[in-house]
């Protein structure tokens, strides 16, 4: 009887209260990449011209590096997934004549969809390793820093962390404003885990799995200088190689700036990757 009395109250009062949370707030943007292709109605896929923080990876539009699987493949995901998977390619010549070994991606929603607050959350398994340095944020129109960087997610390659950030003027590169958030114990980001933001006016609430990992007000912001996010960010997928934030944890120099022999073992194995299962941008009403 008891049981019985639970589940009326939850009928009669509880779920309505769910139903008026739910309708508080309007869904913008949102992407199950169920694939066959990725939408470029709603995604650019980038292509390498000047690369970033001495990173090790071109970035190229190509299935080789950007796809989608279903089912058993998909490994727990809702419909399908994104993957983005870097490749050895020792000798990669780009555009401007520059020489990489390895490929990756990274998309955006630049000019096809951008956002002033808001929360944007993402599912994702992410591959570990020393080196790897796969991303979720979102960045502002403009010149960097001075546009704002917003971090939802970053790793470099050790299982048990991720960290938020923001960027903006004089706050930037080993920004003041950043936070290392450690997982609970016997999870790592080689499973699957939600990552977002939730962006007001005045403040940035980050979280991991629902969990509030950092919070960053307006005022924490001032202290360094301008609060660079009160005009529109697009959102960003991105798996890098190396570079100056995986060497500044992991101090590796060789056989290439901050990735590990290891790594690069891995990377050639084609098990080094990043499946999203979805993104979501919601809005209050």
């Amino acid at each position: 009887m008891k049981r019985i009395i639970l589940v009326l109250f939850f009928l009669l009062f509880a779920a309505p209260i769910c139903f008026a949370q739910r309708a508080k707030t309007d869904t913008v943007f949102f992407d199950d990449f169920n694939g066959p292709a990725l939408d470029r109605s709603k995604w650019n896929v980038e292509i390498t011209g000047t690369t970033n923080n001495d990173e090790q990876q071109a970035y190229v539009d190509s299935s080789s590096v950007l796809y989608f699987v279903h089912g058993k493949a998909a490994q727990g995901a809702r419909k399908g997934a994104l993957v983005i998977k870097p490749i050895f390619h020792p000798g990669y010549t780009s555009k401007e004549n520059r020489k990489y070994d390895f490929l990756s991606a990274r998309i955006n929603t630049e000019k096809k969809f951008q956002f002033t607050y808001g929360t944007a959350t993402a599912r994702m398994k992410i591959s570990s390793g020393p080196g790897l340095w796969p991303a979720f944020w979102a960045l502002g129109n403009g010149t960097w820093p001075e546009c704002g960087e917003i971090d939802m997610m970053e790793t470099v390659g050790d299982s048990s962390w991720i960290s938020n950030a923001l960027h903006g003027p004089n706050y930037f590169g080993n920004t003041p404003i950043t936070y290392r958030y450690y997982l609970p114990k016997k999870q790592e980001v080689d499973q699957w885990h939600t990552y977002s933001v939730d962006w007001t006016r005045d403040k940035m609430i980050f979280k991991t799995d629902g969990v509030i990992t950092y919070t960053v007000t307006r005022s924490m912001i001032e202290k360094y200088g301008r609060w660079a996010f009160d005009d529109p960010k697009f959102l960003i997928f991105n798996f890098a190689l190396g570079g100056g934030y995986p060497n500044g944890v992991n101090k590796i120099t060789s056989p290439y700036f901050g990735i590990s022999q290891s790594t690069v073992d891995k990377i050639k194995a084609g098990k080094a990757v990043i499946l999203v299962d979805w993104v979501l941008v919601t809005k209050k009403k």
